[in-house]
């Protein structure tokens, strides 16, 4: 495959914005960075106006979730909590066939990569049919989200979810979580066929994911290591104070406590949410070199908590962010929601910056590419050569830009413009959005329509 050459006005690279910059990309990787390129060679390339960044990856999220937004908003005969939540969560899905999955995953990667998200780590538990049973080719679910990747151009590292259990020490799943259930032998087989599904990608990977302490034993955690050495590890963690309180009523200790002390975790692993911990745990987590798996959108619409970002970088920790619920798809308002949370906890300002004169959106960003790259296990996240060519590219002509320079333009992204300052994104070295919308904007709305109408009728 030839060559192509982007020559940017304005690029985000590892040691900061570079001006009149040449970027050569084959097969989809960057090959080459000029700083300083000739004529000849400027005149041989496309020409990008505005500021290109490199594209923030999504390092959790339930696609299937996007159908249910907006479904929970309305107050029960309780007190509501992310409990009852999970209860509207399972009637949703009961709903929901290989095709509807197909359409609904399609409409939330569209949404993804039009807002500033080119990969995605997508982790997968809706695997059967709504009694429970596999269905004869036991990826179907698996294959209909990395359908949804090939149409939207995201770099997909697909997370089979393991499900085992109700509640800590092995109790036995509700009912309501019967399309998610498998035995070891049953997940290793799906484990293999998901594998298989994904060549269909150029950039296909594959992760384990225990759902959570909740739902695996001990003795499966231990053994779900073994079938993926290299793989990417993530599980959710400490989510809810029910769920601290819970695990130390099993076991004596909590979540993010036990884990730590119970199994090797390193820098394969992603911990999702992680927002209930001590300042033990917090420190602990830092120095284990895994990722805080953070969704800020999603932990507010839950009523979930603050994870202590501040202190967990400070204590040498990495984040990044991630769409969970998909309530809103938007990957500035994820990064601006962190840094707000913390200012409403610690009330502060710039609390993510942590060096004197520091940009904050340019900290946030840096952080969540670097540890999104380390979460989905993929060569992305920065503009550096040996990377996937994934650029998101801002509108200079935005109003809120308009007139700032580079010491300013992503703090100006982030916590005023947003989304809305997304004028082209390309991802594996081919533009798939422009003017703000993805080449396939209408047919994929289109289909997630009539999905949505189908299943809600």
């Amino acid at each position: 495959m030839p060559s192509h050459s982007y020559y940017f006005d304005h690029v985000f690279l590892d040691a900061g914005w570079q001006s009149d910059c040449l970027v050569t990309v084959k097969d989809g990787v960057i090959s080459q960075i000029d700083p300083a390129p000739s004529p000849s060679s400027i005149a041989a390339a496309e020409s990008i106006k505005g500021w290109a960044l490199p594209g923030l990856p999504n390092l959790h999220s339930h696609c299937f979730q996007r159908g249910m937004a907006g479904l929970s908003e309305r107050r029960g005969l309780s007190s509501d909590s992310f409990w009852t939540w999970r209860e509207v969560m399972y009637r949703f899905l009961d709903r929901l066939d290989p095709e509807a999955v197909e359409d609904i995953a399609a409409f939330a990667m569209l949404e993804m990569i039009e807002r500033g998200y080119t990969a995605l780590a997508e982790f997968h538990y809706l695997h059967h049919d709504p009694q429970g049973n596999p269905y004869a080719n036991r990826a179907e679910m698996a294959e209909r989200i990395i359908a949804a990747a090939h149409k939207t151009g995201l770099c997909l590292t697909l997370l089979p979810v393991f499900y085992a259990h109700g509640n800590f020490g092995g109790q036995a799943p509700q009912e309501g979580q019967r399309r998610f259930i498998n035995s070891l032998d049953g997940y290793e087989q799906l484990l293999g066929d998901t594998e298989r599904g994904l060549h269909a990608l150029q950039d296909g990977k594959i992760g384990v994911a225990p759902h959570s302490l909740r739902a695996v034993t001990e003795q499966e955690l231990a053994y779900l290591l073994t079938l993926a050495p290299e793989s990417p590890i993530h599980i959710h963690i400490a989510e809810q104070l029910k769920e601290v309180t819970d695990c130390v009523t099993w076991s004596g200790a909590r979540p993010v406590e036990w884990l730590l002390d119970k199994m090797p975790v390193d820098h394969r692993w992603c911990l999702i949410h992680a927002t209930h911990m001590n300042e033990r745990e917090t420190q602990q987590l830092a120095a284990s070199q895994a990722i805080a798996g953070l969704c800020p959108i999603t932990e507010a619409n839950l009523g979930d908590g603050i994870f202590p970002a501040t202190d967990f970088i400070t204590s040498g920790g990495a984040f990044g962010v991630g769409s969970d619920s998909n309530i809103e798809i938007s990957a500035a308002h994820e990064l601006r929601w962190l840094e707000y949370g913390q200012r409403l906890n610690l009330r502060g300002r710039n609390m993510l910056a942590l060096e004197a004169g520091q940009s904050t959106g340019e900290a946030l960003y840096r952080m969540a590419c670097r540890s999104g790259a380390q979460a989905l296990n993929q060569a992305i996240g920065s503009i550096a050569v040996g990377k996937r060519a994934d650029f998101v590219v801002l509108n200079e002509n935005h109003p809120s830009l308009a007139g700032h320079k580079s010491d300013s333009i992503m703090d100006s992204y982030l916590f005023v413009a947003g989304h809305d300052a997304i004028d082209r994104v390309i991802a594996s070295g081919k533009t798939w959005v422009m003017g703000g919308r993805h080449h396939h904007h209408d047919d994929i709305t289109r289909r997630y329509q009539a999905c949505m109408k189908r299943i809600l009728s």
